[in-house]
């Protein structure tokens, strides 16, 4: 799959096939999500995988469509409030490249905020000078969605003088 298809197929996946992921497969996308911009080479992004345990106390309301793996991605603050967002700009764009790795290899994502809250910052042992960035379920989709229509870019599109 050539990297346009990737981009325009790709889906948050919602339900998840039972299949394991080879472990090695999962560390060649995270090091290929590390190809993400980064100023200043911060490499701001950190990456826990989320056990059973754990997934029961988050209690997700589909338990990340059952997915086999679910990894959470904190972004490290930086020195100054524009190093943090600059920081958490760049570990997006990591997630991206993670989600965009997988899919062309057959593996969906879905992309959670769950980890935001007090409770569940708690719970995913999330010190202070990080930020929740996202927790993701990963696997082999079970169901692929269709795509969701989209405002044409030419309508986002203007010229500066």
């Amino acid at each position: 799959m050539n990297a346009l298809d990737a981009i325009k197929t790709r889906r948050n996946i919602k339900k998840f096939k039972p299949a394991e992921i080879d472990q090695n497969l999962i560390i060649s996308w995270l090091e290929a999500a590390a190809m993400a911009p980064n100023h200043r080479m911060t490499e701001p992004w950190e990456i826990s995988f989320i056990g059973v345990e754990t997934r029961e106390k988050l209690n997700h309301k589909t338990n990340f469509g059952n997915a086999p793996i679910v990894l959470l991605i904190l972004s490290k603050h930086g020195a100054t409030s524009v190093e943090t967002a600059e920081n958490a700009l760049a570990t997006a764009c990591f997630i991206q490249n993670f989600n965009l790795a997988a899919w062309a290899e057959g593996v969906g994502t879905f992309w959670s905020s769950i980890g935001i809250t007090p409770k569940n910052r708690g719970i995913l042992r999330v010190s202070e000078g990080y930020d929740i960035i996202g927790v993701l379920g990963v696997g082999y989709p079970e169901v692929i969605p269709d795509p969701k229509p989209r405002t044409p870019i030419r309508n986002k599109m203007r010229n500066l003088p």
